[in-house]
């Protein structure tokens, strides 16, 4: 017979581990862990890492750090230019509203100097730039919009470029208060779109880029506009040396509080508007005696 190694006496059962489970989700099982905190996180909890993956917490902390992209002249960066679209958008819903039987959408939202100022009607300054004479004419301002907007949005950020395109109509309503007659009535988009064209010219000049093409399309509006007795002129001038101006005062202000300089550029046009509006609010009251 041959020896036998002894046999080892039995040893007790080891109990298994248990699987840890999700920080966020304790009902799951997971082995994966944060590379930065080291806690269990579960399929849904993963975002990618340079190295693995972690949790949401440690990338929300991660992020606080990091330079947010902004646009040429301040503000955030502009994906996409939802204010273009959304102004666009209220501009052909209201022309829809006009084309609607029994709603005298025009009579109601033009520019009427003696609406302004005997009824206090003070919204038709800015109400008349979403009011439209016809097909064309809303054609024209929208096709103006898509193409200029865009690129004027993502260099000035979503809120400087809606105050361009607001002030700019709000310019050329105060040239209209103060020149024409009080029974005129004046509506559409052109104020604003003109002081896009400002806007862009002075936004070429500041980058460096060829104004020629702005240049001209600037030339040949205001020549129609001055040959086409049934345009508003000072809607149109008033828009443009508005938008030009505003333009200005947001590009070039100083690289230093930028954003202060800015608030008190808008803030301070607005205020000199209000101003004009009201000076010539108390004329006419007075004419009227």
């Amino acid at each position: 017979m041959t020896s036998q190694p002894p046999i080892p006496p039995s040893q007790p059962d080891q109990p298994e581990q248990a699987a840890p489970t999700c920080y966020r989700h304790p009902d799951r099982e997971t082995w994966v862990r944060c590379q930065r905190c080291d806690r269990p996180i579960c399929p849904d909890c993963m975002r990618d890492a340079a190295v693995g993956f972690q949790c949401p917490e440690c990338v929300a902390e991660g992020n606080k750090g990091l330079r947010q992209a902004r646009s040429t002249f301040g503000g955030a960066a502009v994906a996409v230019p939802y204010v273009t679209w959304a102004v666009l958008a209220v501009n052909v819903l209201v022309f829809a509203a006009q084309q609607l039987p029994g709603l005298d959408v025009s009579r109601l939202f033009a520019m009427w100097p003696a609406g302004v100022a005997v009824l206090g009607e003070y919204y038709r300054l800015i109400s008349s730039a979403f009011v439209h004479g016809g097909v064309f004419h809303i054609l024209f301002n929208g096709w103006a919009l898509f193409v200029i907007g865009p690129y004027l949005e993502r260099a000035f950020g979503h809120v400087r470029f809606l105050a361009v395109y607001l002030v700019s109509a709000l310019g050329g309503s105060v040239l209209v208060f103060w020149v024409d007659a009080l029974n005129t009535a004046t509506v559409g988009a052109s104020g604003a779109i003109f002081g896009l064209f400002g806007a862009m010219f002075v936004v070429s000049r500041k980058l460096n880029m060829d104004v020629r093409g702005i240049a001209a399309l600037i030339a040949i509006n205001l020549v129609i506009t001055f040959l086409v007795p049934s345009i508003s002129w000072t809607g149109h001038v008033g828009g443009l040396i508005t938008g030009a101006a505003l333009a200005g005062a947001l590009a070039y202000a100083p690289k230093n509080n930028r954003t202060l300089w800015q608030v008190l550029a808008i803030a301070g046009t607005v205020a000199v508007f209000v101003a004009l509006v009201l000076i010539r609010v108390s004329t006419i009251l007075s004419a009227a005696g």
